[in-house]
């Protein structure tokens, strides 16, 4: 119900992404996601500030949970994220071209993964690298039109 809800009502694809969604909302980790945790979680993926906005994507994109967003990681979420062009080229390798240019404007302190602190210090310089490794949040188009259908004033007798 939570992937259908994330597909029909914000146009997300990416299975991994929707996953990745899944387990930040999921704060137990119990594989059951709560009416506290929905809201919580609607609350930061509708209208979170840019420090919650910051901290769930950082979230999304650590995937194995060790606080740094590796260069592994980054490849994965990349390589699912763009669409793929029938081309010559290997289209990995385009993929690790991407993933070393993150790294290079990401990684602050040079140890080969992002950090949370570089993480949100790029975002904070550049906020349209907020979601650099693939959509994890709401277009401003399909969070309005959710809002609407779902936050509208009820009905007069």
């Amino acid at each position: 119900m939570f992937r259908e809800t994330l597909h029909s009502a914000f146009g997300m694809t990416d299975d991994m992404m929707m996953d990745r969604v899944f387990h930040i909302f999921d704060k137990d980790n119990n594989g059951c996601i709560s009416v506290v945790e929905w809201v919580e979680g609607l609350s930061v993926f509708l209208r979170g500030t840019l420090e919650e906005k910051i901290k769930y994507c950082f979230e999304v994109y650590d995937l194995n949970g060790d606080g740094y967003i590796s260069r592994e990681e980054m490849f994965q979420m990349l390589r699912n994220s763009l669409l793929k062009q029938p081309s010559e080229e290997d289209p990995d390798e385009g993929i690790k071209d991407l993933v070393d240019i993150a790294l290079k404007k990401m990684d602050y302190d040079h140890d080969g993964k992002v950090s949370f602190m570089d993480f949100e210090q790029v975002v904070r310089d550049e906020n349209l690298l907020l979601e650099a490794f693939g959509p994890c949040l709401p277009d401003i188009k399909s969070r309005m039109a959710f809002e609407q259908k779902t936050f509208r004033e009820p009905q007069k007798l």
